[in-house]
């Protein structure tokens, strides 16, 4: 499987579990960390876990390796590193306080087809 694919996958399964303002920055030249980062919130803290559960079930699901899970208990601010593509899910409160898409402001940001 192809990082974009990993990407479209994940992006369609946030998606499902009515993830909001999603945003995808290409990191490639950026960033040693991972390709990707996903971006997006949820309404509340049942919601940030269920976006994020999905993540962890779509990588075992596929077979992608999980380095780490972060936040999930607190459920505010949910980090998912799947090697390739991090994934941030925010509690829609807390978002715009960590605002990362100012901090990475020289990453592309890339449209990715949800289904």
């Amino acid at each position: 499987m192809t990082v974009e694919q990993e990407l479209k996958l994940i992006v369609n399964a946030i998606d499902d579990k009515r993830a909001e303002d999603i945003v995808v920055l290409d990191m490639k030249n950026i960033s040693p960390v991972a390709d990707y980062f996903v971006i997006c919130e949820g309404n509340s803290e049942k919601q940030v876990q269920a976006i994020a559960r999905e993540v962890k079930e779509l990588a075992h699901e596929h077979e992608l390796p999980i380095k780490r899970l972060e936040g999930f208990d607190a459920a505010r601010w949910v980090l998912a590193d799947l090697e390739n593509v991090v994934v941030h899910v925010f509690h829609r409160d807390d978002r715009d306080y960590y605002n990362l898409e100012k901090l990475w402001s020289d990453a592309p940001k890339v449209e990715v087809e949800i289904d």
